[in-house]
C-alpha cells in the first residue's frame, strides 16, 4: 500500500507540474500574441497615389513604428463611403468582412472624405451617425474589448473642383459629426485634419497625401495608441530671459507623454495639468504683477526645466513686411540713440529666417527646410544692449522703449516679419478656406497675390516646368507665414500686436480690404482673445499711384473694426525709398496708441487730427470737423495745403484758401459754382501734407463725402 500509495503522489505532483507548466506555457503564447491593430478607411488609409505603398501607406508605416508587439493590417478601400447607402458603402466590401475576420484589438477608422459627393451628402447626411455608429458596433460584436479610434477627415484642399459648390461645408459638417460620434460611443478620437492642416504640399492632388503625408498620419495614430508623445517639451518660445505677460492668467502649454502629470512653478505660484491622450498639456498660473529675476520649472517627475532670468511684464508681437523687419542699426538716429541701447528689460525674441528673399535661387536645403516650414532659425530671447540691439526691428525697438519708459515695467517683444510678404500669408489656412479659397488656388500665378510677390518667390524656388505644378513652398504662399512663425507660439499670452505692412498689396486696395479683417480676425481666433488689441501702420509716402487709395482705406479699417489702430507714417515717407530710415517716430507712434488705448494713458494723444465730418455752411464754403485735433496748426508754419474738392468722383481740384478756425475745425472756400460733394486729403503717391495737432501728430490721408 505504501508503494501505491507514493505511486500515487507521484502521479499527483506530475499532473500538477504538467498543468502549471501547461498554463505558464499558455500564458506565456498569450503574452506573445500581438496586438491586433485594423486600419479601416478609404484611399487615404488603403494608400492611393502614395510611392511604393506597400511600404509606404500610413498603415505598413504606423506598423514599423510600433515594432513586433503589433500586427497592423490595412483594410483601405478606395471610393468607399461611411453611408450605407452611399455610392460605394465600405460595410458592403470585402475588405469590410476581412477587418471582422480579423478580430482587431485596436481599430482606426477613417471614413467620411468620400461621403461629401453631391450625390451622397445632401442626400443621405441624416444617416452618417446612425451608420457610424453601426460600424463601430460591428467591431464590438467580434471583439467586445476593442479599443476603437476614430480618425476626424483629413484635410481636402481648396484646389479640388468641387470644394466652393458644397465640399467645404460639408466637409466642416462631418468633422462636426465625428467628435459627437466618438463621445456618444466611447470612442477616442484623433484628428487627421490637424496632422495636415498646415502641409499642403502633402497633399499633391488635393486629397491623397504622398508617402511624407502618409507618415504623419502614422505617427499621429503611434501617438494615440501608445500614449508616446517623446516625453516632456515647451515650444520654442519658452526659455532664459522671455518675459510672460502680466496681470492674465499666464496659460503654459505644452507636450509630453499621455496621462504624465506636469507641475509648473514660477515666482511662489505652482499649479498641475494632465496630458491628455493627444500629448498635450495646459497649465495655468494665476495672474502675476511685473518681476524680474524669477526662475520657472516644468516637471512631471521624470524630466525638469528650469528657465531663469525670467521677468513679468508686457508682451508684444511687432510683425509685417521689411518696413518692421528693418534693423535699428540702419535708421538714420542709430549712433544718436546708442545710449539708450543698454536695457537690461527690454527684450526681444528675435526671429530669423533661413534664407534671404533678395537672393535669387535658394540651395536644396534651404528649399527642403521651407517645404518642411522650417523658413526661420530657432529663436531665444536676449535683452537690449549696445552689442546686440541693432539686429533688432527699428520700429519695434522703438515702440518697445517707448512701453518701458512709460510703464517702467519689463517688455518683450516677439519679432517675426519678413520683407516683402503680403498680408495672406500670414493668415491661417483654415479661415483663408471659408473666406477667399480661390486664394489658395495656384497661389503663385493667380491675380490676388501681386506681380512682385509672385515673381520674387519663383526666383528663390524655381518656377515648375510647363503643364506641371509647383512642388515647393515659399513664405509669400498664403497661410504659409501664420503656419510657420505665428500658430507655433502656441498662444503666448500676448499684450497685443503691432504691425507694418501693406506694401506686398498695394495693387489691390479691394482685395486688401478683405483680408486685413481676416488677418485681424485669424490673430484673434489664435490667441482665443476677440478683443486683442492690434496696432499698424498706415503706408507711407512714395511714387505710387495707388497709396493715397490704400492709405484711404487702412484708415477706414482703422475706424470699422474694433480693437484696431492705426499710426500715421506718412510725414516721414521718401518719394524714391520704400524704407523710410527714420524709424523713431513710427514705432513711437504704435506706443502712443498703446498707452492711450490699452494702458488707459488718456493724457498721451493717440494721434493726430482725425476728420469727423464734412458740412457745406454757405455757397462757397465747408467746414471740416476733427478730433484728437488740440492745438491744431501745421508742421511748417504755412498754410495747410493738399486739400481737394469734386462735385463728381474723379474730378478733383485743389482748394486755394484754407483757414483753421479753432483746435478742431477748419474752413474750405471753393468756388460757389462748383457744390462739392467730397473732400479729400493727402491725396497724392508723395505727399506734401501738413495738418497736424500740437504734439506733431500728423493728420492722415483721408476722403469724405460733404454733408
Amino acid at each position: 500500500m505504501k508503494v501505491i500509495g507514493k505511486l500515487i503522489l507521484c502521479f499527483i505532483l506530475s499532473a500538477i507540474f504538467s498543468f502549471t507548466g501547461e498554463a505558464k506555457t499558455k500564458k506565456a503564447k498569450a503574452k506573445a500574441q500581438p496586438v491586433k491593430v485594423a486600419c479601416v478607411g478609404n484611399s487615404i488609409t488603403y494608400g492611393f497615389l502614395v510611392e511604393d505603398r506597400e511600404n509606404n501607406n500610413y498603415p505598413a508605416q504606423l506598423g514599423k513604428m510600433l515594432g513586433e508587439k503589433y500586427q497592423v493590417a490595412n483594410f483601405g478601400k478606395g471610393g468607399t463611403t461611411l453611408l450605407k447607402k452611399g455610392h460605394k458603402p465600405y460595410m458592403a466590401q470585402e475588405e469590410f468582412t476581412n477587418a471582422l475576420n480579423f478580430v482587431p484589438d485596436i481599430v482606426v477608422i477613417h471614413l467620411g472624405v468620400n461621403d461629401l459627393d453631391p450625390a451622397d451628402w445632401p442626400e443621405y447626411g441624416d444617416n452618417f451617425v446612425s451608420d457610424y455608429v453601426a460600424l463601430i458596433d460591428s467591431f464590438k460584436s467580434v471583439n467586445p474589448k476593442v479599443r476603437v479610434i476614430l480618425a476626424n477627415l483629413s484635410p481636402l484642399l481648396a484646389s479640388h473642383p468641387r470644394f466652393k459648390s458644397g465640399v467645404m461645408v460639408w466637409r466642416d459638417q462631418v468633422r462636426e459629426l465625428i467628435p459627437i460620434i466618438a463621445t456618444a460611443t466611447g470612442s477616442e478620437l484623433i484628428d487627421f485634419g490637424e496632422t495636415l492642416r498646415d502641409r499642403p504640399n502633402l497633399l499633391p492632388e488635393a486629397i491623397h497625401p504622398n508617402a511624407e503625408g502618409a507618415g504623419r498620419l502614422a505617427k499621429t495614430v503611434y501617438g494615440a495608441i501608445t500614449g508616446d508623445f517623446g516625453g516632456l517639451n515647451l515650444p520654442e518660445i519658452y526659455g532664459d530671459y522671455m518675459v510672460l505677460q502680466r496681470n492674465k492668467p499666464l496659460v503654459i502649454n505644452g507636450t509630453d507623454d499621455s496621462g504624465e502629470k506636469v507641475t509648473v512653478t514660477l515666482g511662489g505660484n505652482s499649479a498641475s495639468g494632465v496630458t491628455d491622450k493627444h500629448g498635450r498639456w495646459t497649465v495655468t498660473l494665476p495672474p502675476m504683477s511685473a518681476a524680474t529675476g524669477l526662475t520657472m520649472t516644468v516637471t512631471d517627475g521624470k524630466k525638469t526645466l528650469e528657465f531663469d532670468n525670467v521677468a513679468i511684464g508686457e508682451v508684444w508681437v511687432a510683425s509685417g513686411q521689411s518696413n518692421m523687419e528693418f534693423p535699428l542699426r540702419s535708421t538714420s538716429l542709430f549712433e544718436q540713440d546708442k545710449p539708450l541701447f543698454n536695457d537690461s528689460l527690454l527684450r526681444f525674441f528675435d526671429v530669423k529666417p533661413i534664407a534671404d528673399i533678395i537672393t535669387t535661387g535658394w540651395t536644396e536645403e534651404q528649399i527642403q527646410l521651407t517645404d518642411d516650414l522650417k523658413y526661420f532659425y530657432p529663436a531665444k530671447w536676449h535683452e537690449s544692449t549696445t552689442e546686440n540691439a541693432g539686429k533688432f526691428s527699428g520700429v519695434a525697438w522703438y515702440f518697445g522703449k517707448m512701453l518701458r519708459d512709460s510703464l517702467n515695467v519689463p517688455v518683450g517683444i516677439i519679432s517675426n516679419s519678413l520683407g516683402g510678404s503680403p498680408a495672406e500669408s500670414w493668415v491661417d489656412i483654415e479661415t483663408l478656406e471659408h473666406n477667399i479659397p480661390e486664394i489658395l488656388v495656384d497661389w503663385y500665378k493667380n491675380d490676388y497675390l501681386q506681380t512682385w510677390v509672385k515673381w520674387r518667390a519663383l526666383k528663390n524656388i524655381g518656377e515648375p516646368a510647363e503643364n506641371e505644378r509647383l512642388e515647393h513652398r515659399h513664405p509669400y504662399e498664403p497661410s504659409y507665414l501664420f503656419s510657420a512663425a505665428i500658430r507655433p507660439l502656441e498662444a503666448y499670452p500676448i499684450a497685443g500686436a503691432i504691425w507694418y505692412q501693406g506694401e506686398s498689396n498695394d495693387h489691390n486696395v479691394e482685395v486688401h480690404e478683405r483680408l486685413f479683417p481676416l488677418l485681424v480676425d485669424s490673430w484673434r481666433a489664435n490667441w482665443n482673445d476677440p478683443e486683442l488689441p492690434f496696432i499698424f501702420v498706415q503706408l507711407s509716402t512714395m511714387n505710387r499711384d495707388s497709396w493715397p487709395k490704400f492709405r484711404n482705406s487702412q484708415r477706414e479699417l482703422a475706424e470699422a473694426i474694433p480693437g484696431v489702430s492705426m499710426a500715421v507714417s506718412m510725414d516721414w515717407g521718401d518719394s524714391l525709398d520704400i524704407h523710410p530710415k527714420n524709424k523713431r517716430p513710427i514705432g513711437e507712434r504704435l506706443g502712443r496708441q498703446a498707452l492711450n488705448r490699452v494702458y488707459g494713458m488718456k493724457k498721451v494723444t493717440p494721434q493726430g487730427p482725425t476728420i469727423l465730418k464734412a458740412e457745406k455752411t454757405g455757397a462757397n464754403t465747408i467746414i471740416l470737423t476733427f478730433d484728437y485735433a488740440e492745438g491744431l496748426t501745421t508742421s511748417d508754419g504755412k498754410s495747410p495745403r493738399t486739400f481737394e474738392v469734386a462735385q463728381y468722383e474723379g474730378a478733383y481740384q485743389p482748394v486755394e484758401s484754407v483757414e483753421i478756425l479753432n483746435d478742431n475745425t477748419l474752413k474750405l472756400v471753393v468756388p460757389s459754382s462748383l457744390n462739392p460733394r467730397y473732400v479729400r486729403y493727402g491725396w497724392q503717391p508723395y505727399t506734401r501734407a501738413n495738418l497736424v495737432n500740437s504734439d506733431g501728430l500728423p493728420t492722415s490721408t483721408f476722403k469724405i463725402d460733404v454733408k
